[in-house]
Parts: C-alpha cells; sequence; structure tokens
C-alpha cells in the first residue's frame, strides 16, 4: 500500500504501526516519520499541499483530518485516491480513531493493540484543580477553545480550560479587555504552531498572567504520541497545581 499522511499525528502513528516503508508521502510538519524521513516526499504543508505532487507519488490512500487540512484539497484527492478523513476532537474521538487508521491501512490487529494500551494508560478523567488558557497562536493572540481536542487533553489530564465558552469560534481570539478579567490565570505558550519562546513570556507576564512554555505536541497530537507523552501531561497538571493560588 502506498500512503501520503496529510496530518503529522497520524504519519507518525503509521510509522509506530510499522508502516513506514508504505509511507510515499507526508506533510513538511511531520517531523515524525521515523528512521526514513529522508526517502518520504514532502508535498507541502497542512493547509497548502501541492496536489500535483500527491497525484505523481500515485497514493492508494491519503490520511486526512478535517481540522487541519482544506475540504477542497482533499475532495481533490478524492479524484485519485482512497482518503481517509478523520475529525478527533475529544478523547473518545481519539481512541476510536487509532482503531479506524489501523483497519485503513491493513493493521487492525495493532490498531487494536495502540488503543488498548493507550486507554489503560490514560484512565480516568482528572479532578481538575486548576484552569489555564493555551495559547497556539501571537498577534493576535489566540487560544484553544472548547470544541477543540487540546481542550479535551487539557480536561482529561486535570487542567481546565479558562477560554471563555462564549468565545467566537473553535480558536478564538482574546483582546486585551478579556485578558484584564482572566489576570492571575496560568497561559500555557505552546510550542506549535506559532513557536513561543522564553523571549515571549516577559509580555504576558506585564499582563498579569503567568506564562509557562508548553510542548505543543503533548496537547495538540493524538495518535501513538497520546502514549508517548502521558509523563510529561502528568507532570504539568502537577506543577499547575503547585502554583500558588
Amino acid at each position: 500500500m502506498r500512503i501520503v499522511s496529510l496530518v503529522p499525528s497520524w504519519t507518525e502513528y503509521v510509522v509506530d504501526l510499522g508502516c513506514a516503508s508504505e509511507l510515499v508521502g507526508r506533510t513538511k510538519f511531520c517531523v515524525r516519520a521515523g528512521q526514513e524521513a529522508e526517502r518520504i516526499s514532502i508535498i507541502g504543508g497542512t493547509k497548502n499541499i501541492h496536489l500535483d505532487r500527491i497525484e505523481q507519488l500515485k497514493p492508494d490512500l491519503v490520511i486526512a483530518s478535517k481540522e487541519e487540512n482544506t475540504r477542497k484539497d482533499v475532495e481533490a484527492c478524492r479524484a485519485f485516491s482512497d482518503v481517509l478523513v478523520t475529525d478527533v476532537r475529544t478523547i473518545p474521538d481519539a481512541f476510536e480513531a487509532l482503531e479506524t487508521i489501523g483497519e485503513a491501512i491493513e493493521k487492525v490487529a495493532a490498531g487494536i493493540s495502540w488503543r488498548s494500551n493507550i486507554e489503560k494508560a490514560w484512565g480516568k478523567p482528572c479532578v481538575q484543580h486548576t484552569q489555564a488558557l493555551y495559547a497556539i497562536w501571537q498577534n493576535p493572540l489566540i487560544v484553544a477553545g472548547h470544541d477543540t481536542y487540546i481542550h479535551a487533553a487539557m480536561n482529561w489530564w486535570g487542567i481546565g480550560n479558562a477560554a471563555p465558552a462564549t468565545a467566537d469560534g473553535r480558536y478564538p481570539e482574546l483582546k486585551a479587555e478579556r485578558l484584564d478579567v482572566l489576570a492571575g490565570t496560568p497561559i500555557l505558550l505552546a510550542s506549535e504552531p506559532y513557536p513561543f519562546a522564553s523571549k515571549h513570556c516577559a509580555q504576558f507576564a506585564s499582563a498579569g498572567l503567568r506564562p509557562i512554555l508548553v510542548d505543543g505536541e503533548a496537547f495538540s497530537w493524538y495518535g501513538s504520541r497520546m502514549l508517548h507523552t502521558i509523563d510529561y501531561l502528568k507532570d504539568m497538571r502537577r506543577a499547575l497545581d503547585q502554583l500558588p493560588r
């Protein structure tokens, strides 16, 4: 089978399912593509793919995501390949998609095994003792809203989402006046898609927030990354719980 993955999370999962040799195309953001990464053709970004490159690869399956890829690109890929589109917004969605991907690439038993291991490792949702904002972009400040996988992952590990539930869109922009109301709230500055770094912390501290740099993959990647980042997520919850109130 010839597979093109348009989703970084699923590229890593395909590799972990033992199908790295079947990956013929990936995005430039698929940075966890295994030891054979240099062999796999790069077909652009998640929202700026090169359809001609994908078609030339003659894939049997294109793996896409409603959140990360455009509908126009997905429909165009259907003209020359089977396309599997995932829509992961909750933790149960993520569990189910593990099996769906496994079935699609003829790794049914492995998909079931990965799901079982991840469900067991994640256990039951933790009690929430603290809240935080989760920033994904700067200028304007954009945060993860409540209808997102990031929100679901935060909640599961006991971190409430301080983004206003009434804010518009799945990834709302927060104006300065809203930050005034949230003074004292921790704000998680993700490493992706915007590369927040230590130089950005002072700005948020001056706005009355409590900035913390975090690994964006741990909160926003599903698939096998859910197993690889458990200790990190546990440690992050403990660190937030220990902040002075």
